[in-house]
């Protein structure tokens, strides 16, 4: 049977990020897609000009409908917003037992905050324990942790500090740090991996982040492990970034296309 995977994100009017990049790229990857909109955004590839929240009786209604009738195999938490939203999603969550990526989203690509200060606190103590892997970037990392973070080695210590807020897993992306290497730190209680690649100068990047944590929870969802499910969705990040189509002004969409 086809992979269920649910993603519970915001909606991106410029179909690069949020909601849009995830379905892309889990019919993509050969999974089936099913949704839970947090919050509806004007944005295109210049920035966010406008954020409408869902009332979270309603973002909770849709992942149950989903999970009820249909079923799911894994995950995907993005964009959530606010307190009342991350507590609806985690009552919703309770008892669920599949794989879960968070991606702890908190500022646009373009630099709007996509969070409210107080949400974070609500994050750390509802959906961290729940996570079975959180994907934050170095500016995420930074406010979860209240840690400076210089370099790859200064990212590894953040991160093993995040794992001790509960998650069972923390996959922590360097694409912030300056260099001409880019390195991702896998941290679990078993031990930690690096996955460095040659970084791809681009300003065609708009939903990097969606699109990793989509393609993590796609793959965990088909049943692989875990740093074989990092690889497959790092190679398919790259794809996209080097056959992005050239859309727009500003940070355009990556190319959502199956891998090799």
């Amino acid at each position: 049977m086809v992979a269920r995977i649910l993603a519970i994100a915001g909606s991106d009017s410029g179909g690069g990020a949020g909601i849009q990049a995830d379905i892309k790229t889990i019919t993509a990857l050969g999974g089936y897609a099913m949704t839970a909109v947090t919050a509806i955004t004007v944005q295109n590839t210049l920035g966010v000009s406008a954020v409408h929240a869902i009332p979270p009786e309603i973002v909770a209604g849709q992942i149950r409908a989903c999970i009820d009738d249909i079923g799911v195999d894994a995950i995907k938490i993005g964009m959530l917003g606010n307190e009342a939203t991350i507590n609806a999603v985690a009552d919703a969550l309770e008892g669920c037992r599949v794989p879960i990526v968070l991606d702890p989203v908190m500022i646009a690509k373009g630099g709007a905050a996509l969070i409210e200060e107080d949400a974070v606190w609500a994050m750390m103590q509802r959906l961290l324990p729940l996570a079975s892997v959180i994907t934050p970037n170095v500016p995420e990392l930074v406010a979860l942790t209240e840690t400076e973070v210089e370099d790859a080695a200064d990212m590894l210590l953040a991160a093993q500090e995040l794992l001790n807020a509960g998650p069972r897993a923390v996959l922590a992306k360097g694409g912030h740090l300056e260099g001409d290497q880019l390195t991702d730190w896998l941290v679990t209680r078993q031990g930690h991996l690096a996955f460095t690649d040659t970084k791809i100068e681009t300003r065609h990047s708009h939903g990097t982040g969606c699109t990793l944590s989509a393609a993590l929870a796609c793959s965990l969802g088909q049943g692989l492990a875990l740093p074989e499910a990092v690889k497959r969705a790092r190679a398919f990040v790259r794809q996209g970034l080097e056959r992005a189509p050239g859309l727009g002004q500003g940070h355009g969409p990556l190319g959502f296309y199956p891998l090799p």
